[in-house]
């Protein structure tokens, strides 16, 4: 379980993606197998999973590496449960989406019209929050996570902390934006954002799940997660499958598989993904790459795509689909020392030439 303090180095890669590394051409000779056993076997993660989706439904997906360290268990396929991270970031993103094109939230308003003085005055609209431009602190290394703390609990936290900008002036990747997300989710519809997402954009992909309160495990199968604790940095790695994810809200907490991360994609509208992404703003990840609301733009090998990354403790994962509409989620059960090879083969599973 995390504890009091997130360490200020995890903190960086708790519910969001480390910086990550411009991608060289696919070389042809190299195949999607290939980079994910370069996963599991040079940089020593337990397992790699990843898995794409064509337009037609059909799904092929490779896996490398064991479910479990110390034995010959498989690693899981596309159905395998795990922490889906910062990629719940752009479900989130999505409802509000539809919240606005139903009327029930408007992109530019402030958010204090919705949460009057929960922003304590600050000018802050909702597509700034959506977008990281604006200028909320970073709360998840104040929180106790080993206690209950309401959503308005953790807001609180974040701001003892001075604004790292003005609104609208800078993009800086907070948790603290999709905390708020979380709460006018709530405040407009009058329900729970995990029941409102459940009953809309979440609705029918029946391995995608938001954990319970007090819930630690990952049900289903499942692989065995590996990592630093960050309550015991100087432990070193060990197996972190039980952490309590109901905590890390609208900005990481959803489980789900690649298969339905996959499907997830495929259900956006492409005319909503180019409205997210209108006026993107540039980001502090690969060269070119671009943030809208809850939505990147990645350039891969063959182009450029929409995605999110994520990171917790003993997971990191990279989702998203092509302009085509070919969608893939790859994951590994620990966390890399440097993301060129998770994202080596993300680009040979998308750029490869549709079977």
């Amino acid at each position: 379980m995390l504890g009091k303090c997130l360490a200020a180095a995890t903190a960086a890669v708790v519910l969001l993606g480390a910086a990550s590394p411009a991608l060289a051409a696919v070389a042809p000779r190299e195949t999607v197998q290939a980079r994910l056993d370069r996963l599991t076997t040079r940089d020593g993660l337990a397992g790699a999973v990843l898995s794409v989706r064509d337009t037609s439904g059909r799904t092929t997906t490779w896996t490398s590496g064991t479910a479990r360290r110390g034995t010959r268990e498989p690693m899981v396929g596309d159905d395998g449960r795990f922490r889906a991270a910062s990629v719940t970031k752009s479900v989130v993103a999505v409802t509000m989406m539809e919240l606005a094109r139903d009327g029930k939230v408007e992109l530019d308003e402030r958010v204090e019209h919705y949460l009057p003085g929960v922003l304590r005055g600050a000018p802050i609209t909702v597509r700034q929050v959506l977008q990281h431009t604006s200028g909320l602190p970073e709360y998840v290394d104040l929180i106790d996570w080993t206690k209950p703390a309401t959503p308005a609990d953790q807001l609180a936290l974040a701001l003892t902390r001075e604004p790292v900008a003005q609104p609208g002036k800078r993009y800086f990747y907070s948790n603290t934006n999709y905390l708020v997300a979380g709460m006018l989710i709530e405040k407009v519809t009058g329900e729970d954002f995990r029941e409102v997402t459940a009953d809309g954009v979440l609705k029918g992909l029946r391995d995608t799940y938001w954990p319970k309160s007090g819930e630690l495990g990952i049900r289903g199968g499942h692989a065995h997660t590996y990592g630093v604790d960050p309550t015991a940095p100087k432990a070193g790695e060990k197996d972190l499958t039980l952490l309590p994810g109901y905590v890390f809200g609208a900005g990481g907490g959803l489980v789900s598989t690649p298969e339905d991360l996959n499907r997830f994609w495929q259900s956006v509208p492409e005319s909503t993904l180019r409205t997210m992404l209108a006026g993107a703003v540039r980001a502090d990840d690969p060269e070119g790459a671009r943030y809208g609301l809850g939505v990147y733009a990645y350039r891969l090998s063959c182009g450029s795509v929409w995605m999110h990354d994520g990171g917790l403790p003993g997971v990191r994962v990279l989702s998203g689909r092509d302009r085509a509409g070919r969608a893939a989620t790859v994951y590994v059960t620990g966390t890399p020392k440097s993301d060129d090879h998770l994202f080596d083969a993300f680009d040979a599973a998308l750029c490869a030439p549709s079977r």
